[in-house]
């Protein structure tokens, strides 16, 4: 164990994110998700540990690691994907062969189309439902739609009796059963084409009705019958709110307007809120915090208004903290926003009680009491609010709904494009850290000197001695070391 991993053992946070294993070179050898941080990364290097000969290999080869912190499992994999395919690390063995997550195909053109779980998503004319991050989401969602439907699930071609022979789906009546002819092609398509409409998002009443299900079940005391169509409707919902939220971008003016509407009397406001604030909190390599304000005008997101924050009050993982410099950065006396955007008509916290708390009580200090202030839940999609009043949960099929998830989306996707910027950064600028005779005061020399790596890579060694204050010798060092790094397109 190095001494750079053993300080940065001291850092690791227990919460879900990826890790970056680095080679002696700074190059990333290794990517990886976990659920806890500090349990996940500690276990590689624990003495005596019992690895695989792969693993084996990757830790005797690690010289420092880096991680970042996100916000659920499902955004761990996804990030772990990403890093993968823009950095290929060597030890990545599993993802290396392009892994992809499940989505469900959708074949119309097929005699009697059936659904199917796939990895890859081609342009070959059929509708596809994901890629989603959770396996069983996809397979609990196809099972679901075929035995309400009645769509088959064989895997015949054309089915006919002699596919009827071996199959089980009709037995046990869950099949309309083309194969027999007991029901025409016409009336089989019309099913098909209903089951898509509702993994699409446009049945919701399909889910209000298997949550009322759910309920009459734990009244009876059915509490297995219950749980297993608890789990099918969390699993649901959430595939069908994908769809729903990713067709939000055509959102017409029209719509958008009555959402605001809606929102309006959900919550009680006296007029509909023009301008809406959403800010979302986000951390970066346990040491990054960022933040994000995305503004919607009519419903709208109007990106004349956006705003990056790097958080600068505390290092760490504290949300509600983060949270209330942002509105203080925002509204405060120092404030630089408020003379070029328009004041909030309503001002959205990205999460639950305690960051909204956080907001409000920094709106307090500052005598703000005009700005109604909301959470956002985002599990549920569940409106917070701590004026005594219960949460609200919006129709899912309400232009409300469409306004503020679309909203809190853009500020989940513009953290993300910082963060990228950030972390892009970061991982260029540490390969200076292992060069031996280049402390972060050199460093920061270097830097401020070339503007960045490339630059760096560009100099002579004669000029980022004298830049650095270093001999030629250590000057050398570098030069190999950003040059490795630019070559690799890093």
């Amino acid at each position: 164990m190095t001494p750079l991993i053993r300080e940065r053992l001291k850092t690791l946070p227990d919460r879900p994110g990826c890790y970056l294993m680095r080679d002696r070179q700074g190059a990333i050898i290794y990517v990886g998700k976990a659920k806890n941080l500090k349990n996940r990364v500690r276990s590689y290097f624990r003495p005596g540990a019992k690895h695989a000969p792969k693993v084996r290999s990757m830790v005797d080869t690690v010289w420092d690691f880096e991680f970042m912190t996100v916000r659920n499992e499902a955004e761990s994999l996804l990030t772990e994907a990403s890093l993968i395919k823009k950095y290929k690390p060597h030890f990545n063995i599993l993802m290396r062969d392009d892994k992809r997550y499940l989505a469900l195909r959708a074949d119309r053109d097929a005699t009697f189309p059936r659904f199917t779980c796939v990895r890859i998503i081609r342009d070959d004319g059929a509708r596809y439902f994901g890629p989603f991050p959770s396996s069983p989401v996809v397979r609990t969602a196809k099972d679901f739609v075929e035995k309400r439907y009645g769509i088959r699930s064989c895997k015949a071609i054309e089915p006919d009796e002699s596919t009827h022979e071996h199959c089980l789906a009709d037995v046990i009546r869950t099949c309309s059963a083309p194969c027999l002819k007991r029901i025409s092609r016409e009336e089989y398509l019309a099913r098909f084409d209903e089951a898509c409409e509702f993994l699409d998002g446009k049945r919701p009443e399909v889910l209000d009705e298997l949550k009322g299900k759910m309920t009459e079940a734990a009244e009876r005391r059915d509490f297995e019958s219950a749980a297993k169509m608890r789990d099918t409707f969390f699993a649901l919902k959430e595939m069908t709110k994908a769809h729903f939220v990713r067709k939000s971008p055509q959102m017409r003016r029209e719509d958008a307007l009555k959402g605001i509407g809606e929102l309006a009397a959900a919550i009680g406001l006296e007029k509909p809120p023009r301008t809406i604030e959403c800010v979302d909190i986000s951390n970066l390599f346990g040491t990054y915090n960022v933040a994000s304000l995305v503004v919607a005008r009519d419903g709208l997101p109007d990106k004349r208004y956006y705003r990056h924050f790097r958080i600068r009050s505390f290092e760490g993982a504290d949300d509600p903290r983060a949270m209330a410099e942002v509105a203080y950065r925002r509204y405060g006396p120092e404030s630089t926003i408020s003379a070029s955007s328009p004041r909030a008509d309503l001002y959205i916290c990205d999460g639950g009680i305690t960051q909204l708390r956080a907001a409000r009580a920094v709106f307090a200090e500052l005598g703000i009491s005009d700005i109604p202030t909301i959470g956002l839940a985002e599990s549920q999609e569940t409106i917070v609010l701590d004026d005594g009043r219960d949460d609200i949960n919006l129709e899912r099929d309400s232009q409300a709904l469409m306004v503020i998830t679309r909203l809190r989306d853009e500020a989940h996707r513009f953290a993300i494009t910082y963060h990228k910027s950030l972390r892009d950064k970061a991982i260029r600028e540490s390969v200076l850290d292992e060069v031996t005779g280049i402390g972060e005061a050199k460093k920061m020399k270097l830097l401020k000197k070339f503007r960045s790596v490339y630059g760096i890579a560009r100099a002579s060694a004669e000029e980022i001695a004298a830049a650095a204050g270093v001999n030629e010798t250590v000057a050398i060092e570098v030069l190999k070391a950003v040059s490795q790094l630019t070559r690799k397109g890093d």
